[in-house]
């Protein structure tokens, strides 16, 4: 019998709607923020300005909170992330910049970024170091890394011809009309949930993200896949450095550091959406895409960068408040 056929059983009721509210915080929070700048600015809700949410504010981020995802998925969490995408940048460009082929650039990208994320393993899991202290020493280290090798912070530039077609495809290409940065971030997402939630590596990194000292007596190789996690996040996070440099065609110093913040963000408002405050790939997805359109829509607003931070800021906390005053009335 549907429920709308007993007066007794009324659902939409200020407490009903509250509790969906406060259930469904991220979603509750996007609808709003997508309504609000859709009234806010005329420039909003056209196409140019939608499909550039999408490849300029969401690629990117998308993929640095995949790798923070599954991080904080083992119960720690990676600081370095803009190094691994630095790194990549680095030796991407430098490789292109010296003639070899762009393949062979991509795959120096991909493997300096998880060497960074080799040496947070050696860290953690070898030295025994926690999550936070090891890689923001990794993130230091490499700040002054990239100082040294281009001579205090100078920026290297790629010229504007004699580039491989390949290299401004990875950018600015299309395939069946579908930009290919969102075509690898569709993949990427694709494959990392896939691995999270229906494989046994993964389902052992949720264990011990959950309780790493159960994990352990059970007789699981708890450092091993800790390791391997910072591994696979340094080589996601490096995509990222071979698109952002395929995309503007120049390697900037630290400029990866940018999305570290915004990555941990989208990554905790992401746990929201689980009902055990659990990090995952499609809440995580949610978050950026929040922290996307708020930072697109008051930059059309003409606010200063300083007030957007502040909205962000507080639109993060709001998520997660409504997000804890749920599992606390449920009594979790």
């Amino acid at each position: 019998m549907s429920v709308f056929a007993n007066p007794d059983r009324r659902l939409f009721t200020p407490q009903f709607i509250g509790q969906v509210l406060l259930r469904y915080a991220v979603i509750a929070a996007l609808a709003g923020v997508f309504a609000f700048f859709s009234f806010a600015t005329t420039t909003f809700l056209t196409s140019a300005n939608l499909t550039s949410i999408l490849v300029n504010n969401f690629t990117l981020l998308a993929i640095v909170a995949v790798a923070m995802t599954f991080a904080v998925s083992a119960g720690g969490i990676d600081l370095s992330v803009g190094t691994s995408v630095d790194f990549a940048s680095f030796a991407f460009v430098s490789l292109v910049l010296a003639g070899y082929p762009v393949g062979l650039a991509i795959l120096a990208a991909l493997v300096s970024g998880a060497l960074v994320g080799l040496f947070n393993a050696l860290l953690i899991s070898g030295v025994g170091i926690t999550p936070f202290l090891a890689t923001l020493g990794t993130l230091f280290i490499g700040r002054s890394t990239q100082q040294l090798l281009t001579n205090g912070g100078n920026p290297v530039y790629l010229p504007q011809t004699g580039i491989s077609p390949l290299f401004r495809f990875i950018g600015h290409g299309h395939i069946l009309g579908i930009p290919v940065p969102l075509i690898i971030v569709g993949l990427l997402i694709m494959i990392t949930s896939i691995v999270l939630l229906r494989t046994r590596f993964g389902r052992v990194v949720l264990a011990i993200g959950v309780q790493q000292s159960v994990a352990r007596y059970s007789g699981l190789r708890v450092p091993g896949h800790i390791g391997l996690v910072y591994v696979i996040s340094g080589f996601i996070a490096a995509i990222a450095g071979i698109i952002l440099t395929s995309t503007v065609s120049v390697y900037i110093p630290n400029s990866g550091g940018a999305f570290m913040l915004n990555a941990i963000g989208a990554t905790f408002i992401g746990t929201t959406l689980s009902r055990e405050g659990r990090p995952n790939i499609p809440g995580t997805m949610l978050g950026v895409l929040l922290l996307s359109i708020v930072a697109n829509g008051l930059l059309l607003t003409g606010l200063s960068f300083y007030w957007q931070q502040v909205g962000t800021g507080l639109l993060i906390f709001i998520v997660l408040a409504a997000s804890f005053l749920n599992r606390r009335g449920r009594g979790d």
